[in-house]
């Protein structure tokens, strides 16, 4: 599961203590937008542990599915079908465009690895119905989690957003020192 740590280190720590928006409307608006940034990194990651852990779940239903079915083709012979059915159909929850790619790939996967450490999803057929079971079991309830606190993650980044916003539509912010601040930087 997915914890936050109050006072942690982590970018999901900082980005969801309650503290994290207290004041925006004070902040330099360079600084709402860094924690923004910050935010959206967090929910990007998030939303590719999610895939992650989508596509675990996806091969292990396969697979109880082809046994109930009594199946002959493989779960591998089916992987492209498998992982891609998910990705025609409509879009079921709150995604964004994400700008910026996940920040720690390896890590989440490395993660979702060990949520079920002695179940090897390289060689499904092999697994006994009860370690298939364990394994959705534990793939499901991690995905929850994640899910939980990327919504708690959007939350943030809308707050944020909703703050630029403000300042634009008040005449707080302007577009054209917005422009001038990018050339700058080049």
């Amino acid at each position: 599961m997915i914890e936050v740590r109050p006072g942690g280190r982590r970018r999901i720590d900082r980005v969801l203590s309650p503290d994290y928006t207290t004041g925006i409307e004070q902040r330099e608006l360079a600084e709402v937008r860094g924690l923004r940034d910050e935010a959206a990194q967090e929910e990007t990651d998030l939303s590719y542990l999610r895939r992650v852990l989508h596509a675990r779940i996806d091969i292990v239903r396969a697979e109880q599915r082809r046994r109930t079915e009594n199946g002959s083709a493989s779960v591998v012979e089916q992987l492209v079908n498998i992982l891609s059915d998910n990705v025609v159909g409509p879009a079921t929850g709150s995604g964004r465009y994400q700008t910026v790619e996940p920040s720690r790939a390896e890590a989440h996967r490395r993660h979702a690895e060990a949520l079920v450490s002695d179940v090897d999803l390289s060689d499904v057929m092999s697994l006994s119905s009860a370690k298939l079971d364990q394994a959705l079991r534990a793939y499901t309830a991690e995905e929850d989690s994640v899910s939980q606190r990327r919504r708690e993650v959007q939350e943030v980044v809308d707050r944020l957003n909703a703050e630029i916003a403000r300042r634009y539509r008040e005449g707080a912010a302007s577009v054209d020192d917005l422009l001038a601040e990018e050339r700058d930087r080049q």
